[in-house]
């Protein structure tokens, strides 16, 4: 339009995006007026909501989804990590199949491959012992727990941006509202290394805990030397002579044990006391995990008098102590986690490629990724909310790769399926460089 400014013509853009958006899911807008009948919002789960109203999904098949409006995308929101081998995998029905015909459901009593399943994850992630739990959140809090009552402690150490669960979450740098144990967090910038030290080092912390690449802040990764400063950190705090231990290093990998045979602390020769688990391993069902030491994990042997509970109907449910097995075992193994790590490097070095010199870039490592646009143009981000970024060309993005066919996170999130042809991989690179392309007006950083 005539005599508008640029921050107009980026609204007009949005708006005409919007505008088919709305005309392209007409089935899904209606679905959601009736869910917000019975479900706050019209969902279960806050972020897959999306304004003007989110796409429903009626079926997934190998690499792809397919919504209720009939519209097929390459899946690259991966159910946020978890659907790591897609939606049909012969393997993984096979094991369910077993299970259902061959095993039952809810056996109610310890189960030969419970011990199956953990023997191969302590074997891939270096942990003396395991447990299971149902998901990530519940993973970090049963860990949490432990390490208080090892070191006789409360107070916990997190990062800003970091998410550890659905009320385990920092953005903004303090805990959410609806976090647990509001008042035993320390919060405290991530990839700052003296910050991190002196909470770490602070009266009465029981642990600190951190993500190798902090996945809902916008797959920002840690600085090697961040993490190593934590560990040593940890390693070397000390009160006094009634505790037994000093501080407890806890490593959230329930996104990022899926970027190599042994996890991200495998790649940087980390050590944790303790590490949490989740989203791929249960083969594409709800699970979470967390271990390590043994003396620490003694906490929850029922053998011992000194023992605390820890409970949970499914947690070691046949369903997912069959198809995680063989998830790990059969489809991707070691090898082929730092194969699928490899091309994902390759993928997002040529999305960097195409967009360099503009408003957008991709951050993470492997198959995990996020889109930023930094409205300066920096192509590193160190840490959540450090620096400006447009929501509006943000949002643009999103409706864009839609119209594409390509299915990712509102949030920017993106995470590649195990088997997603190249030739899918190239097509997305395509579809950004037309974006840019297109956009080159709002993508352009101000000189």
């Amino acid at each position: 339009m005539p005599g508008s400014t640029a921050r107009e013509r980026l609204q007009e853009a949005l708006e005409d995006a919007r505008r088919r958006y709305i005309q392209n899911n007409k089935i899904s807008e209606t679905l959601h007026k009736e869910a917000t009948n019975t479900l706050p919002g019209g969902n279960t789960r806050t972020v897959l909501h999306a304004d003007p109203f989110p796409i429903y999904m009626r079926s997934g098949n190998g690499y792809q989804v397919t919504s209720e409006d009939g519209q097929t995308f390459t899946d690259f929101t991966c159910e946020f990590t978890a659907a790591l081998y897609g939606h049909s995998r012969p393997e993984l029905q096979a094991a369910v199949t077993h299970v259902l015909q061959d095993v039952g459901m809810n056996i109610g009593g310890t189960t030969r491959q419970e011990g199956v399943f953990a023997r191969e994850l302590c074997r891939r992630f270096d942990l003396e012992r395991v447990r299971f739990a149902n998901s990530g959140t519940e993973a970090n809090l049963h860990a949490l727990a432990a390490a208080r009552l090892f070191t006789g402690k409360r107070k916990v150490v997190a990062f800003s941006g970091g998410y550890h669960g659905g009320v385990l979450g920092f953005a903004g740098g303090k805990p959410a509202a609806n976090n647990v144990d509001m008042e035993d967090w320390i919060v405290t910038p991530f990839n700052d290394l003296d910050s991190a030290t002196t909470a770490i080092q602070s009266q009465g912390v029981a642990a600190v805990l951190v993500e190798g690449m902090q996945g809902a802040g916008g797959c920002i990764l840690a600085k090697p030397d961040f993490l190593k400063a934590v560990q040593r950190a940890a390693y070397e705090s000390t009160e006094t002579k009634d505790i037994q231990a000093g501080v407890l290093f806890i490593l959230d990998e329930v996104m990022t044990s899926r970027l190599s045979g042994g996890g991200l602390a495998h790649i940087h020769g980390l050590k944790p006391d303790l590490k949490t688990f989740g989203k791929w391993l249960g083969g594409g069902l709800a699970f979470g995990a967390f271990g390590g030491r043994a003396d620490i994990m003694a906490t929850f042997d029922p053998r011992l008098s000194s023992s605390v509970s820890h409970s949970g109907t499914f947690n070691n449910n046949t369903l997912v102590t069959h198809a995680g097995y063989t998830g790990m075992t059969q489809v991707y193994t070691s090898r082929n986690a730092d194969l699928f790590t490899a091309q994902g490097d390759r993928f997002r070095g040529r999305l960097n490629e195409v967009t360099r010199g503009t408003k957008l870039c991709f951050t993470g490592m492997g198959t995990v990724m996020a889109v930023h646009t930094p409205e300066d143009g920096t192509r590193e981000i160190l840490r959540g909310g450090g620096i400006e970024e447009s929501n509006d060309l943000r949002d643009l993005f999103w409706f864009a790769m839609v119209e594409e066919g390509f299915w990712i996170a509102r949030r920017g999130l993106m995470s590649l399926i195990w088997g997603t042809p190249e030739t899918e991989l190239e097509r997305f690179v395509g579809a950004v460089e037309r974006f840019v392309l297109e956009h080159g007006e709002h993508v352009a950083v101000a000189s």
